[in-house]
């Protein structure tokens, strides 16, 4: 039984920074394509980050690049996404998922796996 667990949400103020974790059970993230989903209210849930499974090659929604990075420890089986400058628009539940087809895919529907989410809140 596949779970992934997310955590490390919480509020924050504009400029602020959080890491958010997931742990996952019941498969082995090295043979995994991992990837960050948001969904703010009223909107789809849209890409933000992610790792290959092979390569570790990460890729980045353009809204993020330069503020987000994700990592995995494959020791721990832990995927994380290290948040910084943190903007009001950056407000949603932020979901981990896994895939075990090719990598780079930033569509929702591509994903196996789904955790059940962490809540992000950004201040003003």
């Amino acid at each position: 039984q596949v779970q992934l667990v997310e955590s490390g949400g919480g509020l924050v103020q504009v400029g602020g920074s959080l890491s958010l974790s997931c742990a996952a059970s019941g498969l082995t993230i090295r043979n995994y394509n991992m990837a960050w989903f948001r969904q703010a209210p009223g909107k789809e849930r849209e890409f933000v980050a992610g790792i290959g499974r092979i390569s570790g090659r990460t890729y980045y929604a353009d809204s993020v690049k330069g503020r987000f990075t994700i990592s995995r420890d494959n020791a721990k089986n832990t995927v994380y996404l290290q948040i910084n400058r943190l903007k009001p628009e950056d407000t949603a539940v932020y979901y981990c998922a896994a895939d075990a087809g090719g990598a780079g895919k930033v569509v929702a529907d591509s994903y196996d796996y789904w955790g059940q989410g962490t809540q992000v809140t950004v201040s003003s």
